[in-house]
C-alpha cells in the first residue's frame, strides 16, 4: 500500500516572505514538516509541492521527494487541492504504482507531530473512514457581524463598529450561555494534517467526503503561521513545545565556533593600561580537541580582529577566520572551499550577530548564556554557560562515551590577553 504525505510549500508567500524557509528552533518549516511525516507510521512517501528552487533543496536534504509544481497552480488563488492532485500523478508516473491513501500536511503548523500524521492515516487505513483531519477541542463562544438596519453604532472592542453592523452568536443562543459542560463539544480544525481515500479524493476533488474522521490534537499545539507575528510565537513557544534535540556524530560534518560569549562569558578585563583579558575553560579546549580527533572539521569565525583569537586557534590547533563582517558569508564560503554541506554544520552562537548563520546552518546551537532571540533561534541550547564549559557539552552530545575518561576531567579557567570586543 502507497501512503504518500504531500506537503504544499510554494515560495510566493506575502504574509511571511520565504515564510515556507522561516526557521523555527533552528529548523525551516518545511523541513519540521517533512522531518514529522517521515517519522509517522503508516506513511510509506513524502512528497513536498513546489515552485521555488530554494525550498526544493530545503525538502530534499531533509529526505523529501520534492514535485515542482507549474505556475498555473502556484499563485495566490491555487488550492492545496490542486497541489496535492498534481503531486500525486507525479508521484505515481514517476515510480508506476498507484497511490492507495493520500496526506496533505501544512508546513505552515509548526507544532505538528508525527502522532498527528499518524492518527489522520490510521483513520482511513484502520478506522475505516474516507476521510480525516486534525482538530482540538473548542469551547469559545464563537461571534459574527451582520448588517443592521435599526439603532447607532455600537461601541466595540477596538473602538465604535460602523454603523448599521451588528454582533450574533453562530455556535450558541446569545440569550443563553449555558456552561461549558452544559455545552456540546465544538471542535477547531487545526489546518496541520488531512487523509484522504486517494480513490475517493480523485472523485470528490476536495478533501472531505463520504464519512470524516476528527483526530484529536494537543489544543496548546494548535498555530499557523499566516503573518510575522505568528512566526515570532512560534519561535517562542518552541523551547517549551519541541522536544529538546541534541545532534550525534552522525548529524554533523563540522562545528563552527563564536568566540566571545561561547568560549568566554562575555565579560573583559581591563588593566590601567588598557590591556584586556578574558578567561577560557579547560574542559571546551579538551573537548575540541577530541572533536578534531573524531575527525570533524573545526572552524573558530569572529566579527572582530584581534591577536587572542588568533592565539587560542594556535593553542587549539583550529583554523581562525576572524575581522569578518559578516560571518555567514564567510561561512558560506568556508563550507564550499571543503566541500561541506551546509546542513551538516554545528554553529555555536550566543548573541544576535550569530543569527545569519544560524539561518545557514543544520545545526544552531546556542549556549545557556545567550540572547534570549538567540536560544529561541537555536534548534539545541546547552545547559552550560559560555565560558564555563559549554563546548564540552556540545563535544559529550557528538561523542558521547569517547568523553568519559579520566583524562576528560576539566581544569581550572585559563586566562587570554587583549580580548576582542564582539
Amino acid at each position: 500500500m502507497t501512503v504518500l504525505a504531500v506537503i504544499p510549500a510554494r515560495g510566493g508567500s506575502k504574509g511571511v516572505p520565504a515564510k515556507n524557509l522561516a526557521p523555527v528552533a533552528g529548523v525551516p518549516l518545511v523541513a519540521r514538516a517533512v522531518r514529522e511525516s517521515l517519522a509517522a507510521r503508516l506513511v510509506t512517501d513524502v512528497v513536498v509541492s513546489t515552485d521555488d528552487a530554494d525550498i526544493a533543496a530545503t525538502a530534499r536534504s531533509a529526505g523529501a521527494e520534492v514535485v515542482l509544481r507549474p505556475a498555473e497552480i502556484a499563485g495566490d488563488t491555487a488550492t492545496s487541492e490542486s497541489a496535492v492532485l498534481h503531486a500525486m500523478d507525479a508521484h505515481e508516473a514517476m515510480h508506476g504504482e498507484p497511490v492507495d491513501v493520500v496526506l496533505l500536511v501544512q508546513c505552515t503548523s509548526p507544532f505538528l507531530t508525527r502522532e498527528d500524521v499518524e492518527g489522520v492515516a490510521s483513520a482511513v487505513i484502520e478506522g475505516g473512514a474516507d476521510s480525516a483531519v486534525t482538530v482540538a477541542p473548542f469551547h469559545g463562544f464563537v461571534w459574527r457581524e451582520e448588517e443592521s438596519h435599526a439603532g447607532p453604532a455600537a461601541q466595540g472592542v477596538d473602538g465604535p463598529t460602523a454603523a448599521g453592523v451588528r454582533g450574533y452568536g453562530v455556535n450558541h443562543d446569545a440569550s443563553f450561555r449555558p456552561r461549558r459542560q452544559d455545552r456540546p463539544q465544538d471542535f477547531l480544525e487545526t489546518g496541520a494534517a488531512y487523509a484522504m481515500s486517494a480513490t475517493g479524493f480523485r472523485e470528490a476533488g476536495h478533501r472531505f467526503f463520504g464519512r470524516t474522521a476528527l483526530v484529536r490534537t494537543d489544543p496548546a499545539r494548535v498555530l499557523e503561521v499566516d503573518d510575522p507575528h505568528d512566526l515570532a510565537r512560534a519561535r517562542a513557544l518552541a523551547p517549551l513545545l519541541d522536544t529538546p534535540a541534541q545532534p550525534t556524530r552522525e548529524d554533523v560534518d563540522a562545528v563552527v565556533l563564536d568566540f566571545d560569549g561561547t568560549q568566554t562569558d562575555d565579560r573583559v578585563w581591563i588593566d590601567a593600561d588598557g590591556h584586556e583579558t578574558v578567561a577560557v575553560h579547560r574542559g571546551d579546549g579538551l573537548g575540541i580537541a577530541h572533536l578534531r580527533r573524531a575527525g570533524l572539521e573545526l572552524l573558530i569565525l569572529s566579527t572582530e580582529q584581534n591577536p587572542v583569537v588568533a592565539a587560542r586557534g594556535r593553542k587549539l590547533d583550529v583554523p581562525v577566520l576572524h575581522g569578518i563582517d559578516r560571518k555567514d558569508l564567510a561561512l558560506k564560503q568556508w563550507c564550499e572551499e571543503r566541500g561541506i554541506a551546509p546542513d551538516r554544520v554545528l554553529y555555536v552562537g550566543n548573541d544576535v550577530n550569530d543569527l545569519p548563520c544560524f539561518n545557514l546552518v543544520g545545526w544552531p546551537v546556542a549556549v545557556a548564556s545567550a540572547h534570549g532571540s538567540v536560544r529561541a533561534s537555536a534548534r539545541a541550547v546547552t545547559s552550560t554557560r559560555g565560558g564555563e564549559g559549554a563546548i564540552r557539552e556540545i563535544a559529550s552530545w557528538l561523542l558521547g562515551p569517547a568523553l568519559n575518561t579520566p583524562e576528560s576531567t576539566p581544569e581550572s579557567p585559563a586566562t587570554c590577553p587583549n580580548s576582542p570586543e564582539k
